[in-house]
């Protein structure tokens, strides 16, 4: 399979000149074990936390902490971090086990950490100042959208059974199946005095917040 990273270097508008370090931002382990993205991904994470705290404060100076804190959590996840990469095309671009497969399937998780990846080559390639100027382009709308803060389930949850029981929730993970590569994750909470509500994520956080979106659903009756 033709891979044409020179496309990928047009949207991000950059010209790497050190084309491996690109193309190991790319490379999954199935692909590589050795030489793939999990280093520049840690990196990369990194990167994305300091210019994405940056810029809330600048932009929210009279901000409480926990409120940025809300919003850094919601600018930053892995849901966010997929999003940017569908829009950036990056299943097109991205070294994996099945090559070769015309109807290759690249996992969400990939994907959001390649993004993740993608911006640790980023910063040793050009620097902080290039990277932060390509992040704020790339999270521009979703930068614009976080003056408001959705609040999470988990979260919904827990500040009504801090008020209603003085306690919080009780999280349990009951499962963790299916291959590593795509978890299937099973996870119960529960208040004082109510039953076990039980849901299922792709992984921990995701189980925990569809639990406890079930059990807000419930909530009515408790």
């Amino acid at each position: 399979m033709n891979i044409n990273l020179t496309d990928l270097e047009k949207k991000i508008k950059i010209n790497f000149k050190d084309k491996n370090l690109l193309l190991r931002s790319l490379t999954h382990k199935s692909f590589d074990r050795v030489n793939n993205y999990e280093k520049l991904e840690f990196l990369g994470d990194r990167v994305l936390g300091l210019i994405i705290s940056k810029k809330l404060i600048e932009t929210y100076p009279d901000e409480k902490e926990g409120i940025l804190d809300k919003k850094f959590a919601s600018l930053v996840n892995k849901k966010t971090c997929l999003e940017i990469a569908k829009k950036l095309e990056l299943h097109k671009y991205i070294f994996t086990f099945n090559m070769n497969d015309k109807k290759k399937i690249i996992e969400d998780k990939v994907l959001a950490d390649s993004l993740e990846a993608l911006i640790g080559s980023i910063f040793l390639e050009k620097g902080l100042n290039t990277s932060e100027k390509i992040i704020l382009n790339l999270w521009s709308n979703h930068i614009k959208n976080s003056i408001i803060t959705p609040i999470d389930a988990k979260t919904k949850l827990q500040e009504y059974s801090l008020k209603k029981f003085k306690k919080l929730p009780l999280y349990k993970l009951i499962s963790n199946t299916g291959p590593r590569h795509k978890p299937l994750f099973k996870v119960g909470v529960k208040l004082i005095d109510t039953k076990l509500y039980i849901a299922e994520g792709k992984s921990k956080k995701d189980a925990e917040q569809n639990a406890a979106i079930s059990c807000l659903k419930n909530i009515k009756n408790i």
